[in-house]
């Protein structure tokens, strides 16, 4: 994919790079408090939707999207989350409940990874949750389209909705460039990196770093998932 730069360059890198500080501030290792609440869990009620989080000895990361290949099932995070998150991947912060592996990771260059979920008595519907808003039943995915509505869900600011600005975007994160990104106007913040993007019932893509923030305005750029899809074989369900 031959990168087009919708900003300046300088602009760009200041920005992401902004981001890159403020939404991975959320990955540290949980505190007490957050993992009294989910010990015990009982492995047969395991349920993994888009927008959820999965753990790993490093931290957590969000589960973009579900999808499949054949009778296998995956989840999309972002390739900068994955990164030395260790090969297994707990549905609970205590990491007793162990659901997949990671079976593949892009970044730099891209910003996608994919996790193969192994617990075969667990849930991965294709839905995606939205928090305080309910779920969304995702069936297809697709290329966005400038002036396209794209809402997205974050696991900090929940369910928003805008439009899609840019496409074929080239971000520098100061670690690492990533290209063919896409960008609305819809604002993101600490902790919703990862999170689901989607136009009605299509899947876009996936959080991948933002400028400004929800109280006064911001931008949130998104890794495409048709290319994870394509790049590890798989279809949404």
């Amino acid at each position: 994919m031959h990168p087009v730069r919708s900003v300046s360059p300088f602009r760009t890198a200041w920005r992401a790079a902004l981001a890159l500080v403020l939404l991975l501030g959320w990955s540290a290792a949980l505190g007490p408090d957050a993992r009294a609440g989910e010990r015990g869990q009982d492995r047969a009620s395991v349920v993994v939707h888009g927008g959820d989080t999965l753990y790993s000895t490093a931290g957590r990361c969000t589960v973009g999207f579900n999808a499949r290949s054949g009778s296998t099932m995956y989840g999309s995070v972002t390739g900068r989350c994955a990164q030395g998150a260790g090969a297994t991947w707990y549905a609970d912060p205590a990491l007793t409940v162990a659901v997949g592996v990671t079976a593949g990771v892009s970044y730099p260059g891209n910003d996608y990874a994919a996790v193969r979920y192994t617990d075969t008595t667990g849930s991965y519907p294709g839905e995606v949750s939205l928090g305080s808003a309910g779920t969304r039943d995702i069936t297809a995915a697709a290329n966005p389209v400038v002036g396209q509505q794209v809402c997205h869900a974050g696991r900090t600011t929940g369910y928003r909705c805008g439009t899609v600005q840019a496409v074929n975007v080239t971000v520098n994160y100061g670690g690492g460039i990533v290209y063919g990104l896409f960008r609305s106007n819809v604002c993101s913040e600490p902790g919703d990196i990862g999170g689901p993007a989607f136009s009605g019932g299509t899947a876009l893509g996936i959080i991948a770093g933002s400028s400004g923030n929800c109280a006064s305005g911001g931008f949130t750029y998104y890794q495409p998932v048709v290319e994870w899809l394509s790049a590890y074989g798989l279809s949404i369900y």
